[in-house]
């Protein structure tokens, strides 16, 4: 027996996709030139090239929780500046007096930008 030849592929696998599946997936494998075998056998090849302990380093559920609890520490990194914000002391009537200039009780725009 040569040891340069490939194995005969002899298993097959079925696989139930709707129509509209298979005619894009058969499309797209046309338009890149190869079978859809080929494709599948690398999908599955890829798979099974992956490490199993990267993949069961960390269980799935405890990485939507991660996934969750960093989600939930972003949006509070972005909302905790906007409440210290929104109960700070409003700003004093010595504040406003120095903005405005003429003291007619408005600040304008000019006024406001000499600030």
């Amino acid at each position: 027996m040569d040891r340069n030849r490939p194995l005969k592929k002899d298993e097959t696998v079925e696989v139930r996709l709707s129509h509209a599946a298979k005619t894009a997936f058969m499309a797209r494998c046309q338009a890149e030139g190869r079978t859809a075998s080929e494709a599948i056998r690398r999908f599955i090849d890829a798979e099974l090239n992956q490490t199993t302990a990267a993949r069961r380093s960390v269980p799935a559920g405890w990485r939507q929780l991660a996934a969750a609890a960093l989600a939930g520490l972003a949006l509070g990194a972005v909302a905790v500046p906007a409440l210290a914000q929104s109960h700070a002391a409003p700003p004093s009537r010595a504040a406003f007096d120095r903005l405005d200039r003429n003291h007619d009780g408005v600040v304008s725009f000019d006024e406001y930008r000499a600030g």
